[in-house]
C-alpha cells in the first residue's frame, strides 16, 4: 500500500498553502497542529494560544498573499504555527534557545514577521501604520492585524481603533477571542449571519441605507440610524466597534475552515473602511491534557506528548515570587489598608497568593499597567497601601503614570518588580533591564533590590511600613538561594548598605541579584592576595554614602556591580564620587552593568556570563583594573 506524503512536508511557505484546494486545508491544521504538539514538547514555550488559531492561521495564509500582504500577531504567544509555515519549520527544534528561533515575531528573523512583538495591544496601531505607508507609496496591499481578547483590554488597542475609524483606512482586525466565559456562536445560522454580513450584498444595502440616511430630514435621519444600531446590535455583538468606525463582522468559529476561508476572503475583497472579523476559538483546542487544564496549558516546558505530563526541573528552594507573595500576605494580616493590584498577572506576580487569603482586596485591571499605576495612586491617595505588582519589562508601559501620577504627587505606591534581570528563553523583550535606571533620575523615588530571599522578605515588610512616597524592590526570576529565612521581614534602614566580608585592597559593591558571585569572585580574589571587601548596597536610590565614602578611602579598586542596563546604579555612584572627589586621589573604579546591547534568547546562565557578571567575570575586571591581563600565579 502506498503512502501518501503528509501535505505539511509539502509546505514549504504560504505560497505552497494558497496552492493547495480549499479541501485539503483541514488536513493541513490537523498536521500542523500536531507538528505544534511535538515541537514544544520537546521545547517548551507558550503553547494553548498557538493551538487555538492553528485553524485561523492557515486560512489566513490561504486567503493573504504575505508577505506582500502584511499579518500583524499581537504579543506573538500564538505565532508558533505561523513560523512553521513561514519557512521556519526545520529551526522550530530550536525555538527559544541560543542562536536559534525568538518565541515571539521578530522582524530580523523572517520577512513573514513584518512587525515585532512581545508585549501586547500592539498590532492594531502598528498596523494602521503600514495601511497609510502603503497608501502613500500608491501600493495594493492587505493589512491584518490578530489580536487576543486579552489584549484588546488595553487602552492602546482602542486608541488605535478611533483612530483608523476617523481615517477610514483600508484595515482588517482579527479578534480572537478565546475566553472561555463567553458564550461559543450557536450553530449554522451564526456561520450564516457572519456569512451575510461579511458580503458584497449586505453591505452594499448598509451603504446604500446610509447614503438615503444623508438626505432624510434631521429628525427622520436621527432615528433611522438608531434603528440601524439597535438592528446590527440585535443580530451580532459588534456596537461598540461600529462606535470606533469599525464594520463589523462576526462572531465565527475559528475552528471551522470553510466558513473562516469564505469570511476572510469577503473581507480582503471588500476595499473601503476597516474591518473587524470576531473569531471566537478555544485555547489548547485539539490536545486533551491542554483542553483540560484550567490555564489551557498557557506556557509550558518540555511535557511528554502522551500525557501531557511536564518535564519540569525540581526544586526544594523557593521562588522568589512566591516569597514575595506569602512576604506580602504576612504584612497584610498586620495591615489592612494593604492591597495588591496586578495587570493580568497574578500568578506570574504571586499575587495570586495574595488573593488567596484577601479577595476582598486583591485587584486584576488586566492587561493595562498604565490604568494600574494610576489606580494605585488614586488608592494610595485615600490612605491606602497599594502593592502594584508588574515585571520590570512590562512596568515600562506605565512610565509616563509613575513620573505624574505617583512620583510628583509623591505617593506612597509601592511596586514589587520581578523579573528583574536577565530572564532566558523569553530574550530582550522580556528581560528587566532598565527598571533602575528610569527610577532613579525620579525625585524622592525609594528603590531596594533584593540580594537573596530573605532579602526579599526584608523588603516587603519595609516596604509596608514606609509612608514618605514611593517605593520599589525588584527582584529576579527563579528560585532562591537557600538562604535562611526570618519569620518575618524585618523593617530595614532607608538607604543603608551592609557588609557582608571586609579587606583593604578591592571593593565589590553589588547590588541585587548578583551578590553570590561577588561573594565567590571575592573568595578567589582572596587567594591570589588580594583581600576584598564584599557590600550589598541594598539601595538603588538613596545611596548609602556613607558606606561608599568609606570604601573609595579605604581601597584601591572599588567595582560597582549591578544587573541592569547602563545609567542606573553604577552611574548614580560614579556622579557622587566625582561631585566629592574621590577620583582625584588615585581611586580606580569600574562599573559592570548589563552591555548596550539586546541579547537574544539564551540560558540565564549564559546571559550573565556573556555580560561579564559572573564570578569570572567579576575577577577579569579586577585584574584589567589593576593592569593585569592574566591571573597572577598562585601564592605558595
Amino acid at each position: 500500500m502506498l503512502q501518501t506524503t503528509p501535505l505539511l512536508d509539502r509546505v514549504r511557505s504560504p505560497y505552497d498553502v494558497r496552492e493547495l484546494h480549499d479541501s485539503k486545508l483541514p488536513q493541513l491544521a490537523d498536521e500542523l497542529r500536531q507538528e505544534l504538539i511535538d515541537i514544544v514538547s520537546v521545547t517548551g514555550g507558550h503553547f494553548g494560544a498557538g493551538l487555538g488559531v492553528v485553524e485561523l492561521t492557515v486560512a489566513l495564509h490561504a486567503v493573504f498573499d504575505t508577505p506582500h500582504d502584511r499579518l500583524i500577531w499581537d504579543v506573538g504567544h500564538q505565532c508558533y504555527p505561523h513560523k512553521i509555515l513561514t519557512e521556519r519549520r526545520q529551526m522550530m527544534r530550536f525555538l527559544r534557545q541560543e542562536d536559534g528561533l525568538s518565541g515571539f515575531t521578530k522582524r530580523a528573523e523572517s520577512e513573514y514577521d513584518p512587525f515585532g512583538a512581545a508585549h501586547s495591544s500592539t498590532s492594531i496601531s502598528a498596523g494602521l501604520g503600514m495601511v497609510e505607508a502603503a497608501r502613500l507609496e500608491g501600493i495594493e496591499r492587505n493589512v491584518v492585524s490578530v489580536i487576543g481578547d486579552g489584549s484588546i483590554t488595553a487602552g492602546m488597542a482602542y486608541e488605535a481603533m478611533n483612530n483608523s475609524g476617523g481615517m477610514d483606512a483600508r484595515q482588517i482586525v482579527i479578534l480572537n477571542d478565546n475566553d472561555m466565559s463567553i458564550a461559543r456562536p450557536t450553530g449554522a445560522m451564526s456561520h450564516y449571519l457572519a456569512r451575510l454580513v461579511s458580503g458584497r450584498t449586505y453591505r452594499t444595502m448598509r451603504e446604500a441605507a446610509k447614503q438615503l440616511n444623508r438626505k432624510l430630514p434631521e429628525f427622520l435621519a436621527d432615528k433611522a440610524r438608531k434603528t440601524e444600531e439597535f438592528a446590527r446590535s440585535f443580530w451580532n455583538e459588534g456596537t461598540m466597534f461600529e462606535e470606533l468606525g469599525f464594520y463589523y463582522v462576526g462572531p465565527v468559529d475559528g475552528h471551522d475552515l470553510p466558513t473562516l476561508l469564505s469570511i476572510l476572503r469577503n473581507v480582503r475583497n471588500t476595499k473601503h473602511g476597516p474591518i473587524l472579523v470576531h473569531v471566537k476559538t478555544e485555547k489548547g483546542k485539539g490536545y486533551a491534557p491542554a483542553e483540560g487544564a484550567s490555564d489551557k496549558l498557557h506556557a509550558v516546558s518540555r511535557f511528554n506528548v502522551v500525557t501531557g505530563e511536564q518535564k519540569k526541573s525540581i526544586s526544594n528552594l523557593p521562588s522568589f515570587t512566591k516569597v514575595f507573595g506569602q512576604s506580602l500576605v504576612q504584612e497584610a494580616h498586620h495591615d489592612e489598608r494593604i492591597v495588591g493590584i496586578t495587570a493580568a498577572m497574578p500568578g506570574g506576580t504571586g499575587i495570586d497568593i495574595f488573593e488567596n487569603s484577601f479577595p476582598d482586596r486583591t485587584y486584576d485591571v488586566g492587561i493595562a499597567e498604565q490604568h494600574a499605576v494610576t489606580f494605585a495612586a488614586g488608592m494610595a491617595a485615600e490612605g491606602y497601601k497599594p502593592f502594584c505588582a508588574i515585571y520590570s519589562t512590562f512596568l515600562q508601559r506605565a512610565y509616563d503614570q509613575i513620573v505624574h501620577d505617583v512620583s510628583i504627587q509623591n505617593l506612597p505606591v509601592r511596586f514589587p518588580i520581578d523579573r528583574a534581570g536577565y530572564v532566558g528563553a523569553d530574550g530582550s523583550t522580556h528581560a528587566g533591564s532598565f527598571d533602575i535606571a528610569y527610577l532613579s533620575c525620579l525625585p524622592g523615588f525609594t528603590i531596594m533590590c533584593a540580594a537573596d530571599e530573605a532579602e526579599l522578605k526584608h523588603m516587603v515588610a519595609t516596604a509596608s511600613a514606609f509612608d514618605e512616597g514611593p517605593i520599589s524592590f525588584r527582584y529576579p526570576r527563579g528560585n532562591g538561594y537557600g538562604v535562611e529565612m526570618p519569620r518575618r521581614g524585618q523593617i530595614l534602614e532607608i538607604g543603608k548598605g551592609r557588609v557582608l566580608k571586609e579587606g583593604n585592597s578591592v571593593a565589590l559593591l553589588s547590588l541585587g541579584s548578583r551578590l553570590q558571585d561577588c561573594i565567590a569572585a571575592a573568595d578567589e580574589l582572596d587567594a591570589h592576595g588580594l583581600t576584598t571587601t564584599v557590600v550589598d548596597a541594598r539601595f538603588a536610590k538613596p545611596i548609602d554614602t556613607q558606606l561608599i565614602g568609606q570604601l573609595a578611602r579605604n581601597h584601591e579598586v572599588l567595582i560597582v556591580v549591578e544587573e541592569g542596563s547602563t545609567g542606573g546604579f553604577g552611574a548614580t555612584v560614579l556622579h557622587h564620587l566625582a561631585s566629592q572627589g574621590y577620583l582625584d586621589g588615585g581611586l580606580t573604579v569600574r562599573t559592570l552593568t548589563m552591555p548596550d546591547v539586546y541579547m537574544d534568547q539564551m540560558q540565564p546562565e549564559r546571559m550573565i556570563e556573556r555580560a561579564g557578571l559572573d564570578k569570572s567575570g567579576i575577577v577579569s575586571s579586577v585584574w584589567a583594573a589593576i593592569k593585569r591581563e592574566s591571573y597572577p600565579s598562585v601564592i605558595g
